[in-house]
């Protein structure tokens, strides 16, 4: 028996020592993963260019912040998505460091595309590496069904905190609406629980895993955006910039909210105040991002054509 399961084990394994780290071996035909892949990337460079005509450099260059350590914990924020993805995928398919540009990717799409077409490409770069995964497509669903279910979850219990706030600031939003997004949030996190048996595949330990780094980074990413804010208005207390951060966590998460921007307008000048310093601070902050996404998106593609022009 020992003879027997020792022949099974991979080469260069042995018996009690943790096998190496696959390496992602891409085919060499060029299959539809491959076709489209490539349509990903060339849609990434498309959306870059329509984006650049809507960023105005001199506007973001003067309102920059200079602090080294503003863009360290920026960097950290922007970084602390794929990361999470990369632990996730290291443990669902021993993902090597490798694969945090494929989640970088992931991101980027999913921001200048649409919805989920990161989970697209995350899938076509997962079929073209077999000695990682063999069958990526149920691990993909149900670490982006666990998202959305945790997204629910904490939008649920932060409802419940902050609905007094709500409905004394007098902010517009009608009691009606805002019944009618809890309910859609409600149903669709019950549907996912009474069908869970049937939507997931991956292993309940899993699951909890997946859960649990799910809730780490939404709950990591609202303190380093706050920390953020802090940085730049110094001023103002980071308690309110926490607060702040979790409220629009809130706003963004509710369905069926109209002007969701300008609540969060509202909600930040009522808590906040500096009018002006606030309008500044969000606009140079979208466009960070956005010009975060713009920058790491050229060169992700410009990395996709030297493959090209390797192969």
């Amino acid at each position: 028996m020992l003879n027997a399961n020792a022949s099974s084990l991979p080469a260069g394994a042995s018996l009690g020592v943790p096998a190496p780290d696959p390496v992602p071996l891409e085919t060499s035909e060029r299959g539809w993963t491959w076709w489209l892949g490539a349509a990903f990337s060339l849609a990434v460079l498309v959306a870059v260019l329509v984006e650049l005509r809507n960023v105005d450099f001199s506007d973001v260059r003067d309102m920059l912040p200079t602090s080294p350590l503003f863009w360290m914990v920026f960097a950290i924020s922007y970084l602390s998505a794929p990361f999470a993805d990369w632990l996730i995928f290291r443990r669902l398919w021993r993902m090597p460091i490798s694969g945090l540009g494929a989640l970088l990717r992931k991101l980027i799409g999913n921001e200048l595309l649409f919805g989920y077409a990161g989970e697209l490409y995350l899938y076509t770069w997962a079929r073209r590496r077999t000695a990682m995964t063999s069958a990526p497509f149920g691990a993909i669903k149900d670490v982006a069904i666990l998202s959305a279910l945790a997204g629910n979850a904490v939008t649920i219990a932060m409802l419940a905190l902050a609905y007094p706030l709500l409905g004394q600031l007098h902010l517009g939003i009608d009691s009606r609406t805002l019944l009618m997004s809890t309910a859609v949030v409600l149903a669709s996190s019950s549907a996912i629980l009474l069908f869970r048996k049937t939507l997931f595949s991956l292993p309940r330990a899993d699951l909890w895993f997946v859960t649990g780094i799910h809730l780490a980074r939404i709950f990591i990413g609202g303190a380093l955006t706050a920390f953020c804010w802090h940085l730049v208005l110094p001023q103002v207390a980071i308690e309110w910039w926490l607060l702040l951060s979790a409220l629009r966590m809130l706003l963004s998460r509710l369905p069926l909210l109209p002007n969701k921007d300008i609540v969060f307008a509202g909600l930040a000048v009522f808590l906040i105040g500096h009018d002006a310093d606030m309008g500044a601070l969000m606009t140079m902050m979208a466009s960070v991002i956005l010009a975060t996404h713009l920058g790491l998106g050229v060169a992700l593609v410009a990395a996709d054509a030297a493959n090209w022009r390797r192969r």
